[in-house]
């Protein structure tokens, strides 16, 4: 086959073009020992890098939510171990004043440095990090979650969702803890009532504490669906226990509702323990003067803070809230918190909280004789005004009794000691039974942060293992990546020698082949 002078040309410099190219290319290989720069270079590698690299970017942000969540449960830690602390030195305060040697300048000692540990315990509980936002409100942290009502109560006005931030491909993981879970849920144990029905003036004869829950179970699945009860005493060693159907179940209380008559006894029933005490005066005989004693005894109704918006037009008010109708109550007014609105002087609406735009109320009606909003079974007074304004609006919180943050449990232990008790016989017996019930809603208090903070060094364990699981992801996507990516140095030393050795050699050649021509020979 004959080839033109031009056609060796043009394939000798195609050829010398190609090895330049390849030995520039694998110079910059041998300097920067990057093999993989382009997808041309290596498609298949170049697809895994890709992977690589979007994996190596999810676990430095793991990483980041890893150490974010590390800072803000700390922060709570040591909060909440502060709130611990403080609360033991309540405890200190309520066993102290409970001691026969105390007279009322001591209990109101107490008193007064429960109402500093008050103090103390709201603002630690309205605590803020370095960014200034509250670490137990939930997802509304740009309010204070907890606040002081009008009577001395406290509300709750956080919400319950946990911040999750993604701590591994599978694990998703609660930054904050909720004031609501650490604080809101401790069980109230001084969840019943006792009220006096005879003699219509009590004679301080006999006296019947509001009880103490026991057993939370039983008190849910037997107690509460007898009540109202009626305790009556038939004898001068014998009560009766009557449920609100009429049905006699004396059996069921200790010692089959067989008494002394002696002060301090207990009698426990379905989950509560009631403390009796039975003050004889001089002469009295027990079987003659105890008869005609009852009480009735039943769960604390639900009870409501209603707060006035601070943009309503009018200045109304609502001075009073109670339950009017049980059965509408109980199955139609909003669980936890309502919203009472206005759309005219006298029309409203009730909505379960929070209100937006697509809400839709639970209730309606007019206002009725005396100024009286009845909204799902709840009568609301209005006052200060002469009428409401269209858009009014209040905030509504049941306390279903169920539960009981510290700070209403420090206040009422406060105010229990603040009560002068000394030579009043039936002032002291119920300022004791007002501690005993308080000590034991501490203890639960106490309990359920223990709860809060155990949640928090659960956490902090699993973030540590999931940790060390995304180190060694991270570590061996490093190795994946460079052993895809990065170049052998002898490898690439030696091919490059090799391409600058076979380009000196055709440079070589091609001058040889062009002195060959028949004009040299001429």
């Amino acid at each position: 086959m004959r080839i033109s002078t031009a056609q060796y040309y043009e394939t000798s410099a195609a050829n010398y073009q190609k090895n330049f190219s390849n030995a520039i290319k694998s110079g910059e290989e041998a300097s920067s020992l990057v093999r993989v720069k382009t997808a041309a270079d290596d498609p298949v590698g170049a697809a895994r890098l890709l992977q690589l690299g979007q994996q190596a970017s999810l676990l430095d942000q793991y990483k980041a939510n890893s150490n974010s969540i590390k800072a803000s449960l700390g922060q709570a830690e040591s909060v909440m171990t502060s709130i611990n602390n403080v609360l033991d030195r309540a405890k200190q305060l309520a066993v102290g004043a409970g001691s026969a040697g105390y007279t009322n300048a001591d209990r109101q000692a107490n008193a007064a440095e429960l109402g500093q540990i008050e103090e103390q315990l709201l603002s630690l509980m309205n605590s803020q990090d370095e960014n200034g936002k509250y670490l137990f409100g939930g997802s509304k942290d740009d309010v204070p979650p907890f606040s002081r009502n009008s009577d001395g109560t406290y509300s709750y006005n956080g919400d319950q969702s946990s911040l999750k931030l993604p701590v591994g491909d599978t694990m998703m993981m609660a930054a904050n803890s909720t004031g609501w879970d650490v604080f809101q849920q401790a069980l109230n144990t001084s969840r019943s009532q006792v009220t006096m029905t005879s003699p219509v003036v009590d004679d301080g004869r006999v006296s019947l504490s509001n009880g103490q829950m026991t057993n939370s179970g039983t008190y849910n699945s037997q107690f509460r669906g007898g009540e109202p009860y009626t305790v009556s005493f038939v004898s001068g060693t014998q009560l009766q226990i009557l449920d609100g159907s009429g049905n006699d179940v004396t059996a069921e209380a200790s010692k089959g509702g067989v008494i002394g008559t002696s002060p301090n006894q207990t009698v426990s029933f379905r989950g509560v323990d009631l403390n009796l005490n039975i003050n004889l005066k001089s002469g009295d005989v027990a079987g003659t003067v105890l008869p005609g004693h009852s009480f009735t005894l039943a769960s604390k109704p639900d009870t409501f803070n209603v707060a006035r918006s601070p943009g309503n037009p009018s200045m109304t008010q609502v001075s009073a809230a109670s339950v009017t109708d049980p059965v509408a109550y109980n199955s139609t007014f909003p669980s936890g918190s309502a919203v009472l609105k206005f759309t005219s002087a006298t029309n409203f609406d009730l909505y379960a909280a929070p209100l937006t735009a697509d809400s839709k109320p639970v209730s309606s009606g007019v206002v009725g004789p005396g100024n009286i909003a009845t909204a799902a079974g709840v009568s609301f007074t209005l006052t200060g005004a002469p009428s409401p304004a269209a858009n009014d609006q209040f905030s509504v919180a049941v306390n279903t009794h169920e539960t009981q943050n510290i700070l209403d449990t420090v206040s009422q232990l406060k105010n229990a000691l603040n009560t002068p008790t000394d030579g009043d016989v039936l002032a002291t017996q119920k300022q004791l039974a007002d501690l005993a019930s308080g000590m034991a809603n501490l203890a639960s208090g106490v309990d359920q942060l223990s709860i809060g903070i155990s949640s928090i060094g659960g956490r902090g364990s699993a973030l540590a293992t999931q940790n060390e699981i995304n180190e060694s992801l991270a570590a061996a996507n490093v190795t994946t990546r460079s052993a895809i990516s990065d170049s052998d140095p002898a490898e690439v030393m030696t091919r490059l020698t090799l391409q600058q050795t076979m380009l000196q050699a055709s440079q070589l050649a091609f001058s040889k082949i062009t002195q060959l021509g028949l004009f040299n020979k001429v």
